[in-house]
């Protein structure tokens, strides 16, 4: 893919992210920016890794907020999603001309039954995977705006399975917002594979923020199915070898995830230079209200956090 003729003039500033997201971070901000390094902002041309992509809500503040980092590299299993990236690092213009024909065709419907058969048959083409690219962004990005709770799910066939979520006239094109992602993204190398092929692009100065799919606190809130393949235990297991490699590497490191009250990670992280340190976070996924609240979740790392 190739960047259209049009000049991006939109701020980095404003850059967000463009995807709602089941555990986003940007309710975590601060107190990720106070668990980051104390030298961050002193350590020049650093490279920032984020192996676990997501929404990008930590990665979008990180590059506006620290101009020490000069480039920075991204991953994620989901194709959809790095594609979606890619998307707007490279064709932002067509992007915006694909989400503004369907918004029109979506605020045209009259009746929630009409919206959610338009909901339906968009979903039944995306899972179909035939869509170039940038058609299939912007379903993807029309899916999660008028889907239930925003919430990406698949299920074991790669299957996008999110209920339609009844919202009339939701903002499908957020051409602000892609403009703005498209020139900060600029500086952001994408991959699509397996965490571990991150460290390929590691240098002597280089630093690692991890938000892997979080282990359910309950048998009834797994919301981690963000690719056919689950996040399970092993998986963990293997992030936290994949921690110590690095660690042994001279990199520093920080990850975040949920804390099911087993001491899982308690464990799992035991050893010296491990730091671990409890913050509040909002559960903002339940179809039941009442269960919407303060949790508890987790910062761990290999320095000394500023807590």
């Amino acid at each position: 893919m190739t960047a259209g003729p049009k000049i991006i003039s939109q701020k980095a500033g404003n850059a967000k992210p463009f995807l709602k997201w089941a555990g986003g971070k940007g309710q975590l901000i601060g107190a990720i920016e106070a668990a980051l390094p104390k030298n961050i902002n002193d350590r020049e041309n650093l490279t920032y890794i984020e192996p676990f992509i997501g929404s990008g809500a930590i990665l979008f503040w990180l590059l506006q907020r620290y101009p020490s980092i000069k480039k920075a590299v991204i991953n994620d299993i989901n194709t959809d999603l790095t594609n979606a990236y890619t998307v707007i690092k490279e064709n932002p213009f067509a992007l915006i001309d694909e989400l503004q024909q369907i918004q029109a065709d979506y605020y045209k419907l009259t009746t929630e039954e009409k919206r959610k058969s338009f909901y339906l048959q968009k979903r039944t083409v995306f899972n179909e995977r035939r869509l170039t690219v940038i058609k299939n962004t912007a379903t993807l990005i029309f899916l999660n705006r008028t889907c239930f709770n925003g919430l990406y799910r698949v299920n074991s066939r790669n299957e996008f399975n999110v209920p339609f979520g009844k919202y009339d006239k939701p903002k499908i094109c957020d051409e602000d917002t892609i403009l703005a992602d498209s020139k900060l993204l600029q500086r952001v190398t994408i991959l699509n594979g397996d965490f571990r092929d991150t460290l390929k692009h590691a240098d002597k100065n280089s630093f690692f923020y991890f938000d892997p799919p979080y282990k359910p606190i309950s048998k009834t809130s797994s919301f981690n199915a963000y690719a056919k393949d689950t996040f399970n235990d092993a998986e963990q297991e293997r992030l936290k070898k994949f921690c110590d490699e690095i660690s042994a590497k001279g990199h520093q490191w920080l990850l975040s995830n949920s804390d099911p009250g087993d001491n899982f990670f308690e464990n799992l992280y035991s050893g010296k230079n491990i730091y671990i340190h409890k913050v509040k976070a909002r559960r903002s996924i339940n179809s039941v209200a009442s269960k919407r609240g303060e949790i508890a979740e987790l910062l761990i790392s290999n320095y000394r956090q500023s807590f």
